[in-house]
């Protein structure tokens, strides 16, 4: 039995050769992979249903089974997202620059892969296909680990993954899969190896990896969302958002933690959206003004920093969009905000000054998806500032490199003086 450290290698040769695999190669690939998914669904729900049997009698929060439960809608999706990373445009290699130096030398920057790519995540199984397909697409290895509550999931997935890619030999080694939490500790040393570290699960599991690490690590270790209701908002609309924004699926880390009233219309909105929420059994909590307007818990200090990733929210009255502005920076974890209000001007001072990585006006939180904003797919959404933010699709997981294509030029005329540099943008 191999080492994490031999895998790894394998899978670090293979990111080399994987670099330069043509877009009809990657295609073909993934193609496969789709057919293989499609032909071995029986397989894949009986490894699933055991998962999930076991994950109930070990009494594991209603959210992760959830998560981690397959079905043949599931499947179809799964199956349906491959297809749309396959009719993505290919990144690697496109020019994203190119600059005339002097006559004849050329400087072009270039879209390349990242090289290869650890993935740490939890509960959904369906995780490990949109990153393994997403990884083949932006011609990058990958070395995966799931949570083992979908151990069984996760094998017949790689399974049937690795046996479709691998019918053409470019692809050899370039997917591999580790299981253990200790198979966890020896990846995050293996930093002269792995380029990017991406975790994608709870709040406890992203801090871990990004504090036991030298890899550098794209991320979000919260998702604390806002919804501002502002005094122009059109109330019905702010309904709707409200509630698809928290109620359409709570265990997300898009979903809505914390609403925001304006004082002008709170008594009004208040009132119609507890109805809705009273529907949906949404437990709220809110600050003394909201106490005032509608009976419900009290709002801590504690819940305004709290990712419930369920049916809890905690609601504020504001007495102006800048109070919700800074609350929301104040509080936010720099994932997903929305304002609801027909006034362009407070819109835009909004989506400006919240500090986020998705701000959205007049829609739900909910939309922060890489295949709802047309990514294919993600590998996660990221909050920091560096490399990639937002939902990390198959741009995010390449880099560019400098190529530069000259006729024999040599610095010492240009530091001479015989030569002049032109820097004429060509592209």
């Amino acid at each position: 039995m191999m080492t994490i450290e031999e895998q790894v290698r394998l899978a670090e040769k293979a990111a080399l050769g994987l670099a330069s695999a043509s877009t009809e190669a990657k295609n073909s690939a993934l193609t496969r992979v789709a057919r293989n998914l499609d032909e071995n669904r029986d397989e894949i729900q009986r490894a699933n249903d055991m998962d999930v049997e076991d994950a109930e009698k070990a009494d594991l929060a209603p959210a992760l089974i959830k998560r981690l439960a397959l079905d043949d809608k599931k499947i179809d999706e799964i199956i349906e997202g491959v297809r749309s990373v396959i009719k993505l445009v290919d990144p690697v290699g496109k020019v994203l620059s190119a600059t005339e130096l002097d006559e004849s030398l050329n400087l072009y920057r270039v879209r390349t892969p990242i090289g290869l790519i650890g993935v740490i995540f939890e509960s959904r199984p369906d995780a490990l296909v949109q990153i393994g397909t997403l990884c083949i697409k932006s011609g990058n290895a990958v070395v995966l680990k799931g949570g083992t509550e979908a151990r069984r999931s996760n094998r017949i997935l790689f399974s049937l993954i690795k046996d479709a890619i691998e019918e053409d030999v470019i692809f050899k080694d370039s997917i591999q899969l580790v299981e253990t939490r200790e198979d966890v500790h020896e990846l995050l040393k293996l930093d002269s190896h792995i380029d990017l570290m991406i975790p994608r699960g709870s709040n406890s599991l992203v801090r871990y990896i990004q504090e036991n690490t030298k890899i550098p690590v794209l991320g979000h270790s919260d998702g604390i969302c806002h919804v501002y209701v502002d005094k122009d908002a059109d109330l019905d609309m702010a309904i709707d958002i409200a509630v698809d924004s928290k109620c359409q699926y709570a265990a997300v880390c898009n979903a809505m933690e914390t609403l925001l009233v304006h004082t002008d219309v709170a008594e009004k909105f208040l009132s119609r959206v507890k109805a809705r929420y009273d529907t949906e059994g949404v437990e709220l909590r809110g600050d003394e003004r909201v106490r005032a307007v509608i009976g419900c818990d009290t709002a801590s200090d504690e819940d305004w920093i709290t990712e419930y990733n369920d049916l809890i929210l905690s609601i504020k009255i504001v007495d102006s969009p800048g109070g919700a502005i800074d609350h929301i920076n104040r509080y936010g974890s720099h994932h997903t905000d929305a304002i609801v209000t027909y006034n362009e001007k407070t819109a835009e001072r909004f989506l400006n000054e919240v500090d986020s990585s998705s701000v959205m006006w007049n829609c739900s939180t909910r939309f922060a998806d890489g295949f709802r904003y047309g990514l294919g797919s993600e590998v996660g959404i990221s909050t920091g500032k560096i490399h990639s933010r937002g939902p990390v699709g198959l741009e995010g997981l390449t880099i560019y490199k400098y190529k530069l294509v000259g006729a024999g030029q040599i610095v010492a005329d240009y530091v001479d003086g015989r030569k002049r540099f032109t820097h004429r943008r060509l592209v």
